[in-house]
């Protein structure tokens, strides 16, 4: 058995430990790159937050209210966009 074996129970046990606390303690820690102790994030710790906060986000926020959501133009290109002319 792989490590990627057991992704799926390693997040299901994940998303069971986590509440909406938590996930705001690793926001926290996120954006100031320290523990509400003062102590500082390694680039271990960091990534592992990210990872948390993405799926318990994943699992439990709508989509749009998601941190990093960015909602999607009316149109891709603007209202009259000019074709691009190659000279």
């Amino acid at each position: 058995m792989t490590s990627d074996d057991n992704q799926p129970d390693n997040n299901e046990a994940l998303l069971n430990a986590l509440d909406p606390e938590i996930i705001e303690r690793f926001k926290r820690a996120i954006e100031t790159g320290k523990w509400p102790d003062g102590r500082a994030l390694t680039d271990e710790q960091r990534k592992t937050c990210m990872q948390a906060v993405i799926l318990y986000e994943h699992a439990n926020v709508p989509e749009d209210q998601r941190t990093g959501y960015v909602p999607p133009k009316p149109t891709a290109c603007g209202d009259d966009p000019e074709p691009l002319t190659w000279k």
